[in-house]
């Protein structure tokens, strides 16, 4: 992996920045984690300049966030349900990973897009309830776009401090994200519970 991200940048440069980034939402499996933080270490090196490299990641990473949008806004929960039980393993996306996602976003709204971008096996997804909600196009660029920046900049900043030890970033953020789904999970069935007893 750390091999074709690494091909990929130095090949493409910027392009390949934003390339690979937009990939990532499109497949979770791929790494944000791991590609910023790989990007800042090769601003390092001298290779490329910090900025256009952050704008290249907030780019791709928005882009990617479309086809997530619409396939929410196309099909019905059901469907998305139905072809995630399907194919969903190839992309590690099952029907209960949608409707998490979705009970999060009816509970903040908006906001979930915002936060959802920050948060490590939520941030790829939560465009699709986005869409199934049917949220405005231009709230959910705008929402996507800063949460997206935030994340862009952290990982990248990560990478350019840590220098050759970029792939820490990942190492130590992989339980951080868990924990992170964890506590989502677990506010979720709390939340569930409680309204089942109001009722």
């Amino acid at each position: 992996m750390v091999e074709w991200i690494t091909t990929t940048m130095e090949s493409l440069g910027y392009l390949g920045v934003g390339l690979l980034m937009f990939l990532e939402n499109l497949f979770p499996p791929i790494p944000s984690e791991l590609i910023m933080p790989l990007a800042g270490f090769t601003v390092v090196k001298g290779k490329m300049a910090f900025i256009p490299v952050v704008l290249a990641g907030i780019f791709g990473t928005v882009l990617g966030a479309f086809p997530w949008y619409y396939l929410g806004r196309i099909f019905s929960e059901e469907r998305l349900e139905h072809l995630a039980d399907q194919y969903g393993k190839f992309i590690s996306v099952s029907s209960k990973d949608i409707q998490k996602v979705n009970n999060w976003f009816n509970k903040h709204g908006t906001k979930a897009v915002f936060f959802g971008r920050l948060v490590p096996g939520i941030r790829t997804l939560i465009s699709l309830p986005a869409g199934m909600n049917k949220m405005s196009l231009p709230a959910f660029v705008i929402y996507s776009t800063l949460g997206t920046t935030l994340w862009v900049l952290f990982l990248t900043t990560a990478g350019y401090m840590l220098g050759d030890q970029y792939e820490l970033v990942e190492k130590y953020l992989a339980p951080v994200s868990k924990i992170a789904l964890l506590s989502i999970i677990i506010w979720l069935i709390i939340w569930w519970t409680r309204k089942q007893m109001s009722r």
